[in-house]
């Protein structure tokens, strides 16, 4: 991948072209503010909402333009029942009300109890929300932001920024299956037809 394993870190200036690419979608903007309130354990805003927008910019579309919803994850490994991760998450309804899109909120501790159910591979228990964003089928997708007390912006990016800048989309067979990816990529495509997508090489 462009620039190996960065562990997250960016350059100043590639936040600050990060921060302002992201920060022309007002819905973001306003999702992470409210986000920022919940007080949730190692919170990001991560997923569509941000490599879309990116894509978005760069292709001269409107910035929220095609974004499905907004994935808020956090990481609380100290009870990993349904019920407390459906409390944030009715939590989470009352603080979003009023934002016009979809806001979903899931605690990345409990993955591993539903993940083989769904996509048919296992998931190894993560560590923290920075795991999960690591095992996203490509390496564009693997982004997140925060707020931190004060309104700093803090960036997650394992894989740089080359490829969601570069409308790339590159495998990462961390965990996501060969299937995962390319149905995730047709659909892409369909929105963002400017995307090259690179074969499954897992």
């Amino acid at each position: 991948m462009p620039g190996g394993t960065r562990g997250g870190r960016l350059s100043d200036g590639e936040q600050e072209r990060l921060r302002e690419v992201l920060g022309r979608n007002a819905v973001l903007v306003e999702v992470l503010g409210r986000a920022a309130g919940m007080g949730l354990p190692g919170w990001y805003l991560t997923a569509g909402c941000l490599f879309q927008t990116v894509w978005n910019v760069v292709t001269g579309r409107p910035p929220g333009g095609g974004i499905k919803d907004y994935d808020i994850f956090y990481f609380d490994d100290t009870d990993l029942s349904w019920e407390a991760e459906d409390a944030v998450i009715r939590a989470g309804r009352e603080v979003f009300a009023g934002v016009p899109v979809e806001v979903e909120i899931r605690n990345e501790a409990r993955v591993h109890l539903w993940y083989a159910r769904k996509f048919g591979v296992p998931c190894p228990p993560y560590r923290s929300v920075e795991g999960a964003i690591d095992s996203f089928a490509a390496t564009a997708c693997c982004l997140g932001v925060r707020l931190e007390t004060g309104g700093e912006w803090v960036f997650y990016a394992p894989c740089g920024l080359d490829d969601v800048f570069g409308l790339v989309l590159r495998p990462n067979p961390v965990l996501a299956p060969r299937e995962v990816y390319e149905a995730k990529a047709a659909r892409w495509v369909g929105e963002w037809p400017e995307l090259t997508v690179l074969p499954w090489s897992g």
